[in-house]
């Protein structure tokens, strides 16, 4: 056996609570493991320590894997009827039977061996306070993140003079306004209710001097900009009348050169009240202008502009945790979506957390991070993370065309394995953003840019279209991929085609369960070894299958089944580029 391969501990993802009597155990191991069993139970099911009667537990075969590159990950739920579990794991390969136990691997010999002390895992008792718990609103969501000075001008008649007339097309920069603001997202509310949109993600409105609004002046105070106090509780209230949830962006990882505490600083140094809130080295140089990699204090990637917040200081945690507080009872927003959520400390997560589900138990806190976020989902900091190993994932599959569709399905299981299912379940799944080039811009190609809408409304999680999406709005890297909404044009015959398709896949999504669930295995039923198939399957045993052809060739297609969403389907052929959801 590839003992090298064998991996599971007792913590994060491989073991934990889904809900108050069921534990999940996850396995890794290598391909020559061909069926794995795993023995549990109570601890005390045979007395104290030092009693004579030998422990055994139950055994049951563990039968849900998923394929990763070099492993397989194991998967099995145990009902606990005490809340304690004992267990070890029997492993067979083709020739051998070895147990695994928390100290290491027994052979049949050793493990019958009488007296032999045998160190199992141990789960001892699942306290309600320390399951993951997720807010289940958000698996149902399909958000429609908003940039807001580009989105929609509602009061055109008030532009002031450094307002740039709307530009229906071409590129954009960091230094223009063109107005957009939050009436006019109000005025455009039926639009996305029409559309299926059932959640807003608002990039920041708090104010600011830039068009992004990532160096906030004032975390109290809406940006005139964009509008006031009134017309924030106007669009929360409208917006949720209308089933449409509302998250907004939380910049605390660092603030703007004007924000008051700042001023301070730089006026008085390390005498200012302030000198803890912020993360200087060099007090004799702090007002220089430059970038920061002289590390006289630390900032935003290296940008003077964005002096970094010290989030470990305790006047920090309780001053941002009112701010949140504040927008939560004004505006009665449902989510918050933290800006660098990879550097803002632990323990400002864990406070402002507790916190926060006090007064709103089931607001959404999600995570801006880019990488594998599992010390941050452990069910006392974030709900989940922005899921950009998927949206990386999907696009160099489509990229790369000597990819196969069994490195497709690494990347998926890769996805689906780093986080516990409660995370999954609320993952916020997207192809693009303010921060990436946009999705139709990367291959300039509509049925590639279907292929890869269709597999994100068919995943885990829940899904995010960046707007514009919906009429396949194009962008280069930011700022570009921050362009203006071309309203005057969304009545064209092939813009309103393009969003009636996008309307049928989040009809898909909200409609068939199967598309939420989490719950899905990779068929090999063809031999196209670029034909991505997969199914998807709900509690009921309900079944879709997802075909994309991202080959050369055309593919025939076996028959049966309720087609729900195609592209490049005749029937029996699915051509180049081609897509078919069907039920089976």
């Amino acid at each position: 056996m590839e003992f090298a391969a064998v991996y599971h501990k007792t913590s994060q993802q491989m073991c934990y609570p889904l809900d108050e009597d069921r534990l999940v155990i996850n396995i890794k191991t290598g391909y020559d493991v061909e069926r794995i069993f795993i023995h549990y139970g109570d601890p005390f099911e045979a007395g104290i320590a030092g009693g004579k009667e030998k422990w055994t537990g139950k055994r049951e075969e563990i039968v849900y894997k998923k394929h990763l590159s070099h492993q397989i990950w194991w998967t099995t739920t145990v009902f606990l009827f005490y809340k304690r579990c004992k267990y070890y794991f029997e492993i067979h390969t083709k020739d051998e039977v070895w147990y695994y136990f928390e100290d290491g691997f027994l052979n049949k010999g050793q493990f019958n061996m009488d007296g032999r002390m045998l160190q199992c895992f141990m789960m001892p008792w699942i306290n309600p306070s320390d399951i993951n718990r997720t807010p289940s609103w958000v698996n149902e969501t399909i958000w429609y993140q908003i940039f807001p000075d580009r989105f929609c001008n509602g009061t055109p008649e008030k532009n002031r003079g450094d307002i740039t007339p709307w530009r229906n097309h071409g590129t954009v920069t960091n230094y223009e306004k063109f107005g957009g603001n939050l009436e006019g997202i109000r005025q455009k509310l039926s639009y996305l209710q029409e559309l299926g949109i059932t959640g807003i993600y608002l990039n920041p409105i708090m104010e600011s001097d830039s068009n992004h609004k990532y160096d906030t002046i004032d975390y109290t105070k809406i940006d005139p900009d964009f509008g006031d106090f009134a017309i924030m509780k106007a669009l929360c209230k409208e917006a949720h009348e209308k089933g449409i949830r509302i998250m907004v962006d939380a910049v605390f990882n660092h603030c703007g050169r004007k924000f008051a505490p700042w001023v301070d600083v730089m006026e008085n140094g390390k005498n200012s009240k302030y000198a803890g809130w912020f993360m200087v080295e060099n007090w004799e140089k702090i007002k220089k202008r430059a970038d920061t990699r002289d590390r006289r204090f630390y900032s935003f990637a290296f940008t003077d502009s964005m002096p970094k917040l010290n989030t470990n200081n305790d006047e920090v945690i309780r001053y941002f945790c009112k701010i949140c507080e504040d927008w939560i009872l004004d505006f009665d927003i449902d989510g918050i979506r933290f800006d660098v959520g990879n550097e803002v400390s632990h323990r400002f997560l864990k406070k402002i957390r507790e916190y926060l589900k006090n007064i709103k138990p089931d607001i959404y806190l999600l995570g801006e991070i880019w990488h594998d976020a599992s010390q941050w989902l452990q069910g006392d900091e974030y709900d989940s993370v922005m899921n950009y190993p998927l949206l990386c994932g999907i696009h160099d599959f489509f990229l790369d065309k000597s990819m196969k569709k069994e490195e497709f399905e690494y990347m998926i299981n890769n996805c689906y394995t780093m986080y516990m299912q409660q995370n999954n379940d609320v993952l916020f799944n997207l192809l693009d953003s303010h921060d990436t080039e946009r999705l139709m811009n990367r291959f300039h190609d509509l049925d590639k840019f279907y292929q890869q809408l269709a597999i994100l409304f068919t995943l885990p999680g829940s899904v995010c279209i960046y707007y514009g999406t919906e009429i396949a709005m194009e962008g280069a890297h930011d700022p570009d991929c921050r362009r203006c909404m071309p309203w005057s044009e969304i009545e064209s015959k092939e813009n309103q085609e393009k969003i009636e398709t996008m309307r049928s896949l989040i009809t898909l999504r909200k409609k068939e369960k199967m598309c939420r669930s989490p719950y899905f295995h990779f068929t090999h039923k063809y031999g196209n070894k670029r034909l991505l198939e997969y199914v998807k399957i709900d509690e009921e045993g309900n079944k879709i299958e997802v075909l994309l052809n991202a080959s050369d060739t055309d593919v025939k297609i076996n028959e049966g089944g309720e087609i729900l969403f195609s592209q490049k389907f005749n029937g029996s052929i699915l051509g180049v580029n081609g897509t078919l959801i069907r039920k089976i």
